[in-house]
Order: C-alpha cells, then structure tokens, then sequence
C-alpha cells in the first residue's frame, strides 16, 4: 500500500542527509583519448615524450650560425652565400647541426648573383623552438581528477599519451511507473499521458556524465515494481523512479524502497518538488521522483546533478544571479521553498522579470523559462515593481536581446516571433497573455517593450484609442495595426448544441468557457451581452476563465465545454466550428522610444514583410489589409 508523507524536510537539509553516505567507488576505465572530452582523469597523466624532441624552426626562411651574423648593420649589411653561411628551412623542419638561429624570408634581401643580404644580427634560437618548449617528458599533463577538454586531448597526443584511465561513468536506471503512461509515439486516448519525463531525466543524466538506461514502463503494481527495482540495481549504480513517489493510492516507491534499504527523505517543504524521495537500496542511492515535470526536472537538478559531481570529485557550478525587477506580484506560502520560473527582458537599463505558470505540471514554464526566482520560506512572495535576485539558464547576452509582448494573445504573433527570429540573429520575442487591460497597464508602467490589444469601447465604437486617452495621459505611445481578425463563437464539431449566437449561450445545457477579465475578448462578449440585453449570470461557466485563445479551444475540443468566444484560427487549428460575430482590429501599442529604436525597426520589418502577411492570412479569419501600419501616436 502507498504511504503518507514521512515529514517534509527544508531541500538543504535532505540534500546533505542523501550525499553523507556517499562514497564514490572511483572504478576505472581505460579509453582512447579521442573518445576523451568531457571524461574526467583517474590518475595523474604524465607526458611520456618530449614536444619538440629536437630544436626545430618556428617561421620560414634561412638557419644561420648566430655568431656569423655579429657584424651586420643598416650601414654594413652582411652578405651571405647558400650552403657555406645559411641552409633554407620551412616551420617544423629540424635545425641543421652546426646552426642555432633562424632568419624569417621578411627579413631577407635577396642579391642578383644569388644569397641574401642582412643588416641586422641574428641572435642564438632566435625562432628556433627548443627541445620540450611545448610538453617536457615527464611534467604533469593533466592532474587527478581533471574534466577534459578539447585543448587537452592536443596536449596528450603530443606527450605520446594514446590511452587515458578514466572515471567510469555511473549508471543510472530509470524506471517509469503508472497505469496512464504510454509511449509517447502512441495516440493519446483519455485517461493516458506520453511518457517523456525519462527521455529529459536521460538527456540531464548524459549531460551531466552519466550512463542512462530506461527501463520499461511499470504499471501501478507493488509487486512488479519491486521486482523491477531488485532487476535495475543488478546494472546500476544509481537508480530513479519516476512517479510514484507522492502518497496517493497508486504510489508504492517508498514501501518498495524501504523494504530493499532504507528512506532517509520523503517529501520536501518546496513548491515545486514536494514529492521527493531519497535513500538507499543495495548500498546505493536512489531516488523517487516526483511524476509532474517541472518537480522532476527540479528534483534531479537539486540532487541527482550533487550527486555525480560527488562520483566525478567535480565542485558544482552555481548559476549566475541577475538582479531583476518584477513585473507582477508574486505571493507564496511562509514554510514553504518555491521556485517561480521567470521570463526576462531588459527595459532601457532595468531587467523585468515576469512570472510564468507556477504549476508543476506546465513543462512549457521551463522551455520559456530565463531564470528562476527563488523564494525562501520566511518569505510571503514579492510585490510587484520589487527588486529581486533570480538564477538565470540564458546568458545575459540573450536576454538583453529578448522584447517582451505582454497583453492579449493573438496567434500572429508566433508567426511574428519566428519572423523576427529570421530577420534578425539574435532577437527573440517572448509574449505574455494576461489580456489587453493588462498589456496596457504594462505599458504605463515600463515593463513591456509592445503590448497587444483589442480593447473595444462602447462609446465610440471604436478600438484601442479611447483606452489609451484615458489610461496613458503624458505617456507618448505608438499605435501600430498588426491585423483584423474575426471574433466569434467556437462549438463543438457539427455544433450539436445547436448554437446560432450570442442569445443561444444563455442555457442550462450549453456549459461556456469564458476569457479572463481584462482581455479584449471579454470586454467584447460583455458589450453583446449588453447589448442583447442578457444576463451573463445566466451562462453557464461564465467565470470559468482560460488564457488564450487557444486554451478556449482545447477545452472544447477535449468536450469539457460545449461553446467559448474566440477566434476563427483557433476553431481551425482544433478542428471545431465557427460562428463569425464580428471583425475586429488588433493592434500593437509601443512606446515611440522603442518604435524609433534599432530593435523596434526590426520589429516594424518583420510586421511589414510580405511573407509574414501571407503566413497571417493562410490561418484564416484574418485580414492584413493595415499589417503595418502607424494607427495612432499620442502627444504630451
């Protein structure tokens, strides 16, 4: 049977109860240095030759005898005749016996009847590389337990080592465990999940110098995966389990570990990463990592990659610390470690760091993510505008080269992200969906370099300005049209709930998927509403709220709501049907700063490139009849 959590422990203190026992075995193995770099030295590596072995010439030209050569002068040049004073001799070729300096053929004058002419001395070895100038015979190559590198194996192949004693690299098995994994080429039929989790923990484990080995997925069985741990620790030297470490019914790690050896640590006061568990089975460690993906790869990283530095007697490398300033408020939980992955952008000479989802489940989180904001357990989180340190993946060098988007989401704007990524080297757009209002706001505050809107007012009857006028007094600002795009009901395939319009979502039977407060999208439905005169109360799943446009979509398509507001790409991506209600303008708004500037040029191009346009239009339900085009700029 499963068991409940033993007790959670601060990540610092399981980290130093896993590694105490640890004792790297040290086995050795011998390999061709070609096959080398990255591996990390057993013993000490002596040169067993000398590199040179001989005084050999270091530039092209003449050997000479240094002595011969006392007397020239700008005023008395020397001549010298081929054989009697000089012999010719390329790079590399040994010094003649007799002869101790070497004359580059820039510094020589040739004569009519034949020689050179000189007008200043040669010195003893001048360019003549001496016997062991590169490797001596017998010095240390490289020191005891050394990471190779590519200059490395040069050196050892000079100093006549062809063979190298080795760390062995450990092996490390994974087992997957669940009744809802299935290979992740397999259709996906409800209630089964790809499993992925082992090909990333694989890729860390021969990043970091393991030798990964995934054992077969094992279904939620005590019995089996006890059979299945006792089979992989005959191979391995490290073992880990993924899933089945929390403590639902169908979580049999920590019985199955504490019969074979013992477990030190289950569960961990960390968000994400809770259900952690470490000990030893065998004599060796293991670990059970938690399933969801951003807990496992976090679990791995915090003590796994410990670990193998420990085999390899490596020091672990700490990531750089960027000072940031939050782009939004961050709360957390007192007693509780959490690690909010961030995106970051850099806004005139500030870094802002906005948060991204904090489920552990959102793998995505992690491939857009630029940092990590640490936030200690005496903490209640940070408020927005906060100066905060973060551990950033990328180099500052990228993220100085990343625009922010925060506002609406707009599927263009993905085409329009690896445009850019064409037009310019270097130059990445990363977008934020937390609605127009929102984009807006981060507009005034200087914490987007654009933002996307589509805010409709009703008393114009018009788009974007009013809110502009109204929310962005003394700020000047640029409003550029990306595109028209229609908005409409997205239903079911075939539309078996028979929806016509707006007036139909007010039912008992049709369950909605709304937009969150503050986009566009929302600010639209609610007008139509309005204007209908129809009780949004009386909508079913009204204040159920989804992101983007495609998230609406996903959930219809997955029959978890029958009807949602959107746009005619989205239905078409997911295969749903589209009931148009309307045309809109969606544009992007920019301070002029950042419209005149050098990165806001290279937007502008982009935007205006015939090639994105026919790539916008291919999606359906756009037009890009302004794509381009300078809408609106405010005076102070």
């Amino acid at each position: 049977m499963s068991k409940r959590y033993l007790r959670t422990i601060p990540r610092e203190e399981a980290k130093k109860l896993f590694l105490e026992p640890f004792v790297p075995p040290d086995r050795i193995e011998t390999i061709p240095v070609s096959q080398a770099d990255g591996r990390v030295t057993a013993k000490t590596i002596l040169a067993q030759r000398s590199i040179p072995a001989y005084p050999c010439a270091a530039m092209d030209g003449i050997a000479v005898r240094s002595a011969s050569t006392f007397s020239a002068q700008d005023s008395h040049p020397l001549r010298l005749k081929e054989g009697e004073q000089y012999l010719p001799i390329d790079t590399g070729d040994p010094l003649p016996e007799g002869f101790d300096a070497v004359i580059p053929w820039e510094e020589l004058q040739p004569l009519d009847e034949g020689g050179y002419e000189i007008r200043r001395p040669a010195y003893p070895y001048q360019h003549v590389r001496p016997v062991g100038e590169d490797v001596v015979g017998g010095e240390v190559l490289l020191p005891l337990f050394h990471r190779i590198t590519p200059p490395d194996l040069g050196a050892l192949l000079a100093g006549g080592v062809c063979h190298i004693d080795v760390l062995a690299k450990p092996k490390v098995a994974i087992i997957p465990t669940g009744d809802e994994l299935v290979p992740p080429e397999s259709s996906i039929r409800v209630g089964e999940i790809p499993e992925y989790n082992t090909t990333v923990l694989s890729a860390y484990i021969t990043r970091w110098g393991g030798e990964p080995r995934v054992f077969p997925i094992v279904k939620d069985d005590p019995e089996l995966l006890e059979k299945t741990v006792e089979s992989a620790l005959e191979w391995a030297d490290i073992l880990l389990v993924n899933a089945g470490s929390s403590s639902g019914r169908g979580d049999f790690t920590t019985s199955v570990l504490e019969k074979l050896g013992q477990v030190l640590v289950h569960g961990l006061s960390t968000r994400p990463g809770k259900p952690t568990i470490l000990g030893y089975a065998k004599g060796k460690p293991c670990m059970g990592i938690p399933g969801y993906p951003v807990s496992a790869y976090l679990s791995l990283e915090w003590f796994l990659y410990p670990l193998l530095c420990r085999w390899f007697h490596q020091e672990e490398e700490v990531r750089p610390r960027l000072q940031v300033r939050l782009g939004r408020r961050v709360v957390s939980e007192l007693g509780i470690e959490e690690f909010v992955r961030v995106a970051v952008g850099k806004m005139g000479k500030t870094y802002i760091a906005h948060p991204l989802s904090r489920g552990a489940g959102v793998t995505m989180s992690l491939v857009k993510a630029d940092g990590v904001l640490p936030i200690p357990p005496n903490s209640q989180g940070f408020e927005e505008g906060e100066e905060v340190g973060i551990e950033i993946y990328r180099s500052r060098e990228e993220i100085e080269h990343t625009l922010l988007a925060v506002g609406s989401h707009d599927l263009a704007l993905d085409l329009l992200a690896s445009r850019m990524r064409r037009k310019s080297h270097g130059l990445r757009l990363l977008s934020f969906h937390v609605g127009s209002m929102g984009g807006l706001l981060a507009i005034r505050k200087g914490q987007t370099h654009l933002a996307g809107i589509h805010l409709f007012d009703e008393g114009t009857a018009s788009y974007n300005i009013p809110y502009i006028e109204k929310y962005l007094q003394g700020k000047v600002v640029v409003l550029v049209n990306l595109v028209y795009r229609t908005q409409g009901l997205l239903v079911e395939k075939g539309n078996p709930a028979r929806i016509a319009g707006i007036e139909d979502l007010v039912s008992q039977t049709v369950q909605f998927v709304n937009r969150q407060k503050g986009s566009g999208t929302r600010i639209l439905l609610d007008y139509m509403l309005n204007q209908k005169r129809l009780d949004p109360r009386q909508i079913q799943g009204y204040e159920r709220e989804e992101y983007t446009h495609l998230g609406v979509a996903a959930a219809i398509a997955a029959g978890t709501a029958q009807a949602g507001m959107g746009i005619y790409s989205a239905a078409r991506l997911y295969n749903l049907d589209f009931i148009p209600l309307c045309e809109e303008r969606y544009d992007l708004l920019m301070s002029e700063e950042f419209y005149h500037s050098k990165e806001g040029q290279v937007l502008l191009e982009a935007i205006s490139d015939p090639g994105f346009k026919e790539e916008v239009e291919q999606m359906g339900g756009y037009s890009t009849r302004d794509t381009g085009a300078l809408v609106f700029r405010s005076t102070l």
